[in-house]
């Protein structure tokens, strides 16, 4: 999974994300894949997802497409930098329009830098869950966005 650009608009950021590989399209491709989100984001569990099946983030973890996996640990990431849990993002793909394996990914924002920072963070951690990377140091990634938050006295 890469992440190919990156647009700041006024209400969201959208990043288009593409995957190379039919392999690692789907979480359910690799059940360590899934271990891993959890095991380095608990906080995964508790994510509300508005999907035509009605299930849970948990449930569709398990068999949801990489780049929306993507999304929710922005997401996470985002509001453990301070950020309302309550931001959505969202996920779309149209392989006809823009090729297999593109997705459009938009994140609401409370702040355009943490969600920069939490973007570039979580290109790291996907690194880690697909399984190419070690695991980066979460807790530390987390304090360092938090800091990027603009405080309004």
């Amino acid at each position: 999974m890469h992440v190919n650009s990156v647009t700041v608009c006024a209400d969201r950021i959208d990043v288009i994300v593409r995957v190379n590989d039919d392999e690692r399209l789907r979480t359910s491709g690799d059940e360590a894949m899934v271990q891993r989100a959890l095991d380095l984001l608990p906080g995964l569990r508790q994510h509300i997802c508005d999907n035509a099946q009605g299930v849970t983030f948990a449930e569709e973890i398990t068999d949801t497409e990489v780049p929306h996996l993507f999304e929710h640990v922005v997401i996470e990431l985002m509001s453990r930098a301070g950020s309302p849990r309550d931001l959505r993002g969202e996920t779309q793909w149209d392989f006809s329009r823009d090729g297999h394996g593109t997705f459009r990914v938009s994140f609401e924002y409370d702040d355009d830098l943490v969600c920069l920072g939490a973007i570039k963070t979580a290109d790291r951690v996907m690194a880690h869950i697909l399984g190419d990377a070690d695991a980066p140091d979460v807790d530390g990634e987390t304090a360092r966005l938090r800091d990027l938050r603009v405080r309004v006295s």
